[in-house]
């Protein structure tokens, strides 16, 4: 069984967010009727992710190699998945909890890009700004396309593996 935790923020507010891109992808994997995964939401903000992380690990007696999270990632283009499984946070503050709490970052995740692909040249100055903005209309085209393609990622991942999936589905 493997345990599926999209991050994100909770509430109306954050709803459509770059943050929020973790969630968004579990509504999709809802409707794909998963066999042997329990889909999860932290109910609380994403910098505290880890402890209802750790929660569900130790309620459905878990190793972390079944661990799955799926998270925004301001380091890839929108539109761009990558798959890699122990590695750091890069930064990352959901991914910086969950793993000071389970004490290993030996976890599959799906980091799904939100940096502007636009003409628009430059570094993103204020991260903490950025991915509580929402997409505009031309991203959220992308957005809506690329939730369907890392969900698409995700079943690959359960019925061939981790080295498959990165095979096909890393950019």
């Amino acid at each position: 069984m493997f345990l599926i935790v999209g991050l994100g923020n909770p509430g109306k507010k954050y709803q459509k967010t770059r943050h929020n891109l973790g969630l968004r992808v579990i509504d999709e994997l809802e409707s794909l009727n998963l066999k042997e995964v329990v889909l999860a939401r932290p109910s609380g903000f994403m910098n505290e992710s880890g402890k209802t992380v750790k929660g569900l690990v130790g309620t459905h007696n878990l190793k972390s190699n079944n661990l799955i999270i799926i998270h925004d990632d301001i380091d890839l283009l929108l539109g761009q998945i990558r798959i890699v499984k122990n590695r750091g946070s890069a930064g990352h503050k959901g991914v910086e909890s969950i793993i000071r709490e389970l004490g290993t970052k030996n976890f599959v995740r799906f980091r799904v890009g939100i940096k502007p692909v636009s003409g628009i040249k430059h570094q993103v100055s204020n991260v903490e700004k950025f991915v509580l903005q929402k997409f505009n209309k031309e991203e959220e085209k992308i957005v809506k396309d690329i939730i369907k393609k890392t969900a698409e990622a995700i079943e690959y991942f359960l019925k061939e593996g981790i080295e498959r999936a990165m095979n096909e589905f890393n950019e």
